[in-house]
């Protein structure tokens, strides 16, 4: 039975989103509970541990990026080391981040009842008895995780919402915190106070291993930083939204955290910071005395409160991708990988909401949560291999939006910084690693292996291992490329404007049209028409030229070329894209109405890449063909390629805005530095118009460039709305 292709999730987040999921999984016991414990181990060095930390988050950071931008799918982690180094590493990835995440996310709701025990009002209705109050905390827990799960159920963008909402109070308060708190120790706590408080700077008794197994201990409080990744499929412009997103979360904490920890170890007894746990609250204590009884603590409660919330539905949020990711490649049942009406994956949220509520209930979250941070480094670790495998193997189809600079030494960088963390951490911690391993690798050998046949891009990377390779991986790359569309900075409309057009008639067969499109673009490009026919032919016969939706690509690329040039054909009638009679038995009778012939340098693969991986994107939308078949002339089979955010029409009328550009040259009209008047059409003619070009009434002007400024032009040209021609061709 086929494989049904799974149903893709919509793609709502934008930067703020990425932004809020990022820096909400970072604050809860990281900055609430553990500087405390922390100042235990380090003492007033505790400070720089929190900031190394921040530091060795980069290399991490910055290999997460690089696999989001060029593969943003459900599952991050998980999908990036099975597409590197096959399902079995993939397992081992997707089951031990699923595991992690939820206890994280259950240690995370628990962790409210810390604050809540010291909440004014609050705190009064809790039963006295610690046991009856464990449990009262664990319902109100509970509950909190269903309210999640209802939120992720009915759309990402609901949860990213609240996400928002969440991270915006966090920010605000601890905001408010930093501020207040900087101000006293400049300007009102008794002269040499902070001096003493900060020595001796290490731990006494530690020294500067203090300070590293401190650095192993709280670099897991940034460890939610790549949460996001595993739901980079949702995210919109994701080779812009990603990288930028964790970035500036990583920036935000790091700030927060470094100056946050030194507030409270200068305004809390030493002795007293090692046992608190609750340092924030006792911290604000000694500057928010101004305020009104209780304001100050209650501030700290709203903010403790969101930070532990926003972790766990983040947690929930990003942990749900998991189980879906692994059932779309038969790893986990498929019925996970179902997709609900409101474009979440609903099955897969509710198992995880499921096995959150059982860890809080049955568990010790808290030394549960630590375990499972050592296996958030060992993953780290995994995931500079997996950039070193990736750009290794050459795939041309690999194609990240961002890369990690200083390669290959920063993500080997991650990989020895995360396996020397996990050291730091203790024996329980790498048995408890070993065990996830362990448990994981069975369950691909009994359940995994036998339902899938791929392997990852490392036997792309050793050559003789060539029987392994799987062709198929590149196939799906090159559909992620499709899906994520050109670059901004990409020349796909101006390759789209100068392309050579042709509109066949009916007697054309599919082996003319290629002579025809090459005897043209031979005008271009410094090779023989038969030279150029053979390469078209050959790019069809191996393989390469897509065909799907009655169209095909016929494509190559030429050292002799120095920009990408195009050849579209029109042919109403349709033809059949078959040389022999073995290619049109493989055609089963399937008729081509358009073909799109490109040529590319041969030193840039991945603009050439993207530019046909754009093409197919039009050619996917059930719209494209009717919508080709009715154009009029030139002008309109270009506009359907062209970008809709980038492309706008104008029709020079004898009244209205555009009659000011009547008889007036291009070059005399003011127009923002980036845009361009790419197309004129004037009556039957379609040219690319020169500065000197002076227009004409009735002139249909196709106008390409950055968004921004092309809504500048319309307000000026188009205020009431579209021109009478626009509602044929669309608008943006």
């Amino acid at each position: 039975m086929a494989h049904e292709k799974p149903k893709k999730l919509d793609k709502t987040l934008g930067l703020w989103d990425v932004y809020a999921i990022s820096t909400g999984a970072m604050f809860s016991s990281g900055f609430f509970l553990l500087p405390g414990l922390a100042t235990a181990e380090a003492g007033p060095s505790t400070v720089l541990a929190y900031l190394i930390s921040g530091l060795l988050m980069i290399p991490p950071m910055l290999c997460m990026a690089e696999l989001a931008t060029a593969l943003p799918r459900a599952g991050g982690m998980y999908y990036y080391l099975d597409r590197s180094m096959g399902p079995a590493v993939g397992t081992v990835g997707g089951l031990g981040s699923w595991l992690a995440l939820v206890l994280k996310s259950g240690f995370a709701l628990l962790g409210m009842g810390a604050y809540l025990a010291i909440t004014p009002g609050i705190a009064e209705l809790l039963p006295v008895d610690e046991g009856q109050r464990l449990q009262v905390i664990k319902g109100l827990a509970v509950a909190l995780t269903v309210v999640f799960t209802a939120l992720n159920i009915f759309g990402a963008k609901k949860s990213t919402s609240l996400q928002g909402v969440l991270v915006i109070a966090l920010l605000g308060v601890l905001s408010f915190f930093v501020v207040q708190g900087v101000w006293y120790l400049f300007f009102r706590i008794p002269e040499g106070e902070v001096a003493e408080q900060f020595t001796p700077f290490l731990h006494q008794q530690n020294g500067i291993t203090g300070i590293v197994t401190t650095i192993g201990l709280v670099f897991v409080s940034y460890a939610g930083l790549t949460q996001v990744a595993s739901v980079s499929e949702e995210v919109k412009k994701p080779d812009r939204n990603l990288p930028l997103g964790m970035f500036l979360s990583l920036l935000t904490a790091t700030t927060i955290y470094v100056i946050g920890v030194a507030i409270m170890i200068a305004t809390v007894d030493k002795d007293a910071l090692r046992s608190d746990y609750t340092p924030v609250a006792t911290s604000a204590e000694r500057f928010f005395s101004w305020l009104p009884e209780p304001t100050g603590l209650i501030l700290i409660v709203i903010a403790a409160l969101a930070a532990f919330a926003s972790t766990g539905n983040a947690g929930i949020f990003a942990a749900s991708r998991y189980p879906l990711a692994m059932s779309r490649d038969r790893l986990f049942s498929p019925v996970f990988s179902h997709v609900g009406r409101f474009g979440t994956p609903t099955r897969a949220i509710l198992i995880t909401s499921g096995l959150t509520i059982f860890f809080i209930l049955v568990l010790d979250a808290e030394g549960v949560a630590k375990l499972a941070s050592s296996f958030n480094l060992l993953l780290f670790a995994m995931i500079g291999l997996a950039v070193i495998v990736m750009r290794e193997s050459k795939i041309q189809s690999y194609d990240p939006g961002f890369r990690v600079p200083f390669y290959p030494w920063l993500p080997l960088l991650s990989t020895v910084l995360s396996l020397a963390l996990i050291a730091q951490l203790g024996l329980l911690s790498i048995l408890f690693s070993l065990g996830v391993v362990v448990v994981a690798g069975v369950w691909y050998v009994y359940y995994g292996r036998p339902r899938t046949e791929r392997h990852g891009a490392l036997f792309h990377w050793f050559a003789h291992l060539g029987r392994y390779q799987h062709d198929e991986l590149d196939d799906e790359f090159r559909q992620i490329m499709v899906e994520k569309g050109a670059r901004a900075d990409d020349p796909f409309d101006d390759v789209v404007t100068r392309a050579v057009v042709i509109d066949a008639d009916g007697d054309s067969s599919y082996h003319s049209l290629l002579a025809l499109a090459s005897e043209k673009l031979s005008k271009r490009i410094p090779k023989s028409a038969d030279f150029l026919t053979e390469k078209f032919v050959e790019s069809g016969r191996f393989g390469f030229a897509p065909m799907s939706h009655g169209v095909v690509l016929p494509h190559f690329r030429s050292a002799d070329v120095e920009h990408p040039e195009l050849v579209m054909v029109r042919t109403k009638a349709g033809v059949q894209a078959a040389l022999t009679d073995e290619e049109r038995e493989a055609a089963q009778g399937q008729e081509v109405h358009a073909l799109f012939l490109l040529v590319s340098p041969e030193d840039d693969p991945g603009v050439h890449l993207r530019l046909l991986a754009h093409l197919a994107g039009h050619i996917e939308n059930e719209d494209f063909m009717p919508a080709w078949l009715d154009a009029k002339d030139e002008q309109d089979l270009k506009e359907i390629l062209l970008r809709d955010e980038r492309y706008f029409s104008l029709h020079v009328e004898s009244v209205g805005p555009t009659a000011a550009l009547r008889d007036q040259r291009l070059c005399d009209i003011e127009l923002p530095q980036d845009v361009l008047v790419a197309m004129i059409r004037r009556r039957d003619r379609v040219f690319v118009p020169r500065g000197m070009t002076t227009l004409r009434l009735d002139d249909r002007l196709t106008v390409i460039g950055e968004p921004k400024s092309l809504n500048q032009l319309k307000t000026k040209f188009r205020p009431n709305g579209k021109d009478k021609e626009e509602n044929a061709i669309g608008d943006s």
